[in-house]
């Protein structure tokens, strides 16, 4: 390794998108380097001049064919300790579901709905490819916890 810094990644968002009963919209594909299907939040790096929000939002629309009209920033943190990428998290909810408009590397994603405590049992299972996800379940669920009417 160069005493150089690496390449900086460009940040990144992902969604927890809950529909009117809280279900969470979950994508799973299949990983032949992991070795398995594994789920996933929709969610992507920035392309230039995009804001995490505007992120979000594209990757949610491309990625499981929904738009959301409420929007909860959930926090922003390291992707890694070598670069100063962060991944955005983000609760969207009042979806409208459409088609989903995916590309040829995300062809095989597929999209389903789970009830949040389900979601969060597969992230304790080891069930996610990435950590955001997980994270983002668990900062979802204890916001829902710590609300004034709860």
């Amino acid at each position: 390794m160069s005493d150089e810094d690496p390449e900086p990644l460009r940040d990144a968002s992902v969604v927890v998108a809950r529909d009117a009963d809280g279900l969470v919209a979950l994508l799973s594909a299949w990983f032949p380097r992991q070795g398995g299907e594994y789920l996933f939040l929709p969610g992507g790096r920035r392309e230039e001049g995009e804001t995490p929000l505007r992120c979000a939002q594209r990757e949610l629309q491309e990625e499981a064919g929904i738009t959301a009209t409420t929007w909860h920033p959930l926090g922003a943190f390291a992707i890694t300790l070598s670069t100063t990428a962060r991944v955005h998290l983000f609760e969207a909810r009042d979806l409208t579901c459409g088609p989903q408009q995916l590309t040829p590397t995300e062809r095989d994603f597929k999209l389903s709905w789970w009830p949040l405590q389900d979601a969060i049992d597969a992230a304790t299972k080891g069930r996610f490819i990435l950590p955001a996800g997980p994270l983002a379940l668990l900062l979802v669920d204890r916001a829902e916890h710590n609300a004034p009417d709860n």
